[in-house]
C-alpha cells in the first residue's frame, strides 16, 4: 500500500532512539516531509529495524547512525549509515548470505531476508553502499517507483 515513508522512517528512528545507548544518536536527514512509497509497513519497518540493530551492535555503545532519505524521479534512495566496526572487503560479498555472522549470538538471517524482504516483495534492492573498517558502514536501500 502507498505509505509516506518519512512518517514510517521518523516513527522507526523513534522507537530506536528509546532503545539504543545513551550515546547513540540516531538521526533522520531529509529535505522532504512526503515521499509517498508502496511498500508493506511491517516488512519496511522489520528491515529497517533489522539495519538499525546491527547498526547499534557495531558501534559498541557510542556513535551515530544517520537515515538519509534521496528522493528521485524513478526511485527513492535511503541510506543507513554508521559509526561502527565496519565490515571488512573481503566479508561484503558473503554479508548477505543465510547463516552469515560476526555475532556471538543469532542465526545470521537478519540481512539475507533484509534483502529478500527488499528485492521480492518490493522490487528494490539492498546493497553495502560504502564500509571502511574502523569507520562505520552505509547500507542503501532502493524502492523504485
Amino acid at each position: 500500500h502507498e505509505e509516506n515513508l518519512i512518517d514510517r522512517l521518523k516513527g522507526m528512528v523513534d522507537y530506536m532512539q528509546k532503545r539504543a545507548p545513551a550515546k547513540v544518536s540516531i538521526s533522520l536527514d531529509t529535505k522532504e516531509d512526503n515521499v509517498p512509497v508502496n511498500i508493506s509497513a511491517a516488512l519496511f519497518d522489520w528491515v529497517l529495524e533489522n539495519l538499525l540493530r546491527n547498526a547499534l551492535d557495531a558501534m559498541e555503545g557510542k556513535g551515530e547512525i544517520k537515515i538519509t532519505v534521496d528522493d528521485q524521479p524513478h526511485d527513492v534512495r535511503i541510506d543507513v549509515s554508521d559509526t561502527g566496526k565496519g565490515i571488512p572487503r573481503h566479508q561484503i560479498k558473503r554479508i548477505f548470505k543465510p547463516g552469515f555472522t560476526t555475532k556471538k549470538r543469532g542465526w545470521g538471517l537478519g540481512l539475507s531476508l533484509s534483502k529478500r524482504i527488499i528485492d521480492r516483495y518490493h522490487n528494490g534492492s539492498l546493497l553495502v553502499k560504502s564500509s571502511e573498517v574502523g569507520k562505520g558502514t552505509t547500507f542503501r536501500i532502493i524502492l523504485r517507483r
